[in-house]
């Protein structure tokens, strides 16, 4: 039993989903195979093979797997989807996202009898795609033999885990890469959004009061609000210390307490395990990252394929085929070249990078 390589393409599979199952079939076969009543092992396996006829077997396992992994996957949720956007898309061809802005700048006087004037609308574009990724799960006939119920006994919980650790590293890829903050968000043309300043409450007051001064195409204002700190692991402490202390010293030869804002400012604090795998600079652990809100002023954007919001489980039908009139054997018994039975797990996402005007990188050296 382990996990194969990846795999692009795989014909002849059975999506699971797409199978009939009787739902009371099923529950009993949940039971059984996750033991939820603590039975003693051989009663377990005794009842399992007395209850569900071999034939039955690749459904109901795979309808286990499945609900056991949207189970898992749901529970465990995205810390990144907070800070930022989710939508979806409906093929893989490249994708074009439209930020349009313009005539919301302040309105020029219009004399007497005079015409009013207009103004160009600006359109930023930025492109993406839907990559697909998975891996394919391999169970010998020989392990289905000797250790029925010890073989899937985690299965549901790897598929999730790969399935949530592929979609988070996409993101960190997003705005992170292996020299630093990524350079198609934060080294645009025209916006300053980056800086060499360690993590202290005062120096995130000037990252702050930095983003919003910004402005946009016309130079008006934008507005940052709802802002989310993202740090690597070595500055969670230090992070949740900023936005949770009540007080902070100020002066230098007198010390003077003083009341933390920051506290009362609403940040939400994310700690990106994955940045400093992303991230493999002399400064990973001291850069860090602020996005304002994604439900108002985004700047990275995940797209899933539509329909296909969570991970896919199906598996591959046998290529066997009986001699003397015995037709086509069933999943169960493997396929024709080394009799394994196959499950594979699929994720469907693409990262975009959108305005770099709501983020700011801080790379402490």
């Amino acid at each position: 039993m382990e996990f194969l390589k990846l795999m692009n393409d795989w014909n002849g599979y059975v999506p699971v989903s797409k199978k009939r199952v009787n739902v009371d079939e099923l529950a009993k076969f949940t039971e059984l195979i996750l033991n939820e009543s603590k039975m003693p092992r051989y009663r377990q396996e005794y009842l399992l093979n007395e209850v569900i006829t071999t034939d039955r077997f690749p459904d109901l396992l795979g309808f286990t797997l499945e609900r056991e992994i949207s189970t898992r996957y749901k529970a465990a949720v995205a810390d990144w989807k907070t800070y930022v956007r989710v939508r979806s898309k409906p093929n893989f061809n490249i994708f074009e996202i439209h930020d349009v802005g313009g005539n919301d700048n302040q309105l020029p006087e219009v004399p007497e009898k005079g015409e009013y004037a207009t103004t160009p609308a600006s359109d930023t574009k930025y492109e993406g795609r839907i990559k697909k990724y998975g891996r394919q799960f391999d169970i010998s006939w020989e392990a289905l033999i000797n250790d029925i119920l010890g073989a899937f006994a985690d299965i549901p919980e790897r598929f999730a885990n790969a399935a949530i650790r592929t979609e988070a590293i996409n993101v960190t890829n997003g705005y992170a890469s292996a020299t630093g903050p990524a350079a198609g968000l934060f080294a645009t043309a025209g916006v300053t959004n980056a800086g060499v300043l360690a993590l202290t409450i005062a120096n995130l007051e000037t990252t702050l009061a930095l983003m919003s001064m910004q402005t946009d195409e016309n130079g008006e204002p934008i507005l940052v609000r709802g802002v989310h700190l993202v740090v690597p692991p070595a500055l969670e402490f230090t992070a949740r210390a900023i936005v949770t202390s009540a007080l902070r010293i100020t002066g230098s030869d007198t010390i003077i307490p003083a009341g933390n804002v920051m506290s009362q400012y609403g940040i939400q604090v994310h700690v990106d395990p994955y940045l400093p795998i992303v991230d493999t600079s002399a400064n990973n652990d001291g850069t860090w990252y602020v996005f304002a809100d994604p439900a108002v002023s985004p700047a990275i954007q995940a797209d899933y394929l539509r329909g296909n919001e969570s991970p896919e489980i199906c598996m591959k039908s046998s290529n066997k085929v009986g001699t003397g009139g015995a037709g086509e054997y069933n999943a169960f018994s493997g396929d024709f070249e080394s009799d394994n039975v196959m499950y594979r797990v699929r994720v469907c996402q693409a990262v975009t990078q959108l305005n770099p005007r709501y983020a700011y990188a801080q790379v402490h050296t």
